[in-house]
């Protein structure tokens, strides 16, 4: 019996989340499995995984066949790092505790990679929020002198309709008095 390592579909539609599994080759990818060794959720970022390593260790070391997406995330998640490492140990090329070194150092550093990508990516994030903020500081402030601008074209055609107004007001009286006497 050809096993395998693939990916179990579950979620609603659009927002898949999916079960890493150990099944038999000829059975359909949603039917029956044998082990159940983690999760995989694609829909956050980072892609979160949850994966029992040793069992996953335990079945590539037996021999089971991942699919491709399976061993992307087993290679990410250091199963074939260690594979890799242990089959050293097996051909006397270093001794186990030196192959657990070189495993916590290669996690150590793949850690401090993700770290700092994080951290770049909120730096990034920070500056593109300031420069938004920039932005509509400035758009702001082109519309409160628009604004302002408008305002005093209006008091000064209020002014100027108001003044001719006043001016031919007094003539007016004026004629009418010139008339009445």
């Amino acid at each position: 019996m050809a096993t395998r390592i693939r990916l179990q579909r579950h979620g609603r539609k659009s927002y898949a989340f999916y079960s890493i599994v150990i099944a038999d080759s000829r059975a359909p990818r949603d039917g029956k499995f044998t082990e159940k060794i983690g999760t995989y959720n694609p829909n956050t970022n980072p892609a979160t995984v949850d994966l029992n390593f040793e069992r996953a260790l335990h079945w590539v070391l037996v021999g089971a066949q991942p699919s491709d997406t399976v061993r992307n995330i087993l290679s990410r998640e250091g199963v074939y790092m260690k594979k890799h490492l242990l089959g050293g140990v097996a051909k006397g090329a270093f001794g186990e505790a030196e192959a657990e070194a070189k495993f916590e150092a290669w996690k150590n550093n793949k850690q401090s990679g993700l770290a700092a990508l994080k951290a770049k990516e909120d730096e990034a994030k920070k500056a593109d929020e300031k420069a938004r903020l920039e932005a509509e500081k400035k758009v702001n402030e082109a519309k409160a002198k628009a604004l302002a601008e408008k305002k005093a074209a209006e008091e000064a055609a209020k002014a100027a309709a108001e003044a001719p107004a006043e001016e031919a007001a007094p003539a007016e009286e004026a004629a009418t008095e010139a008339a009445a006497e």
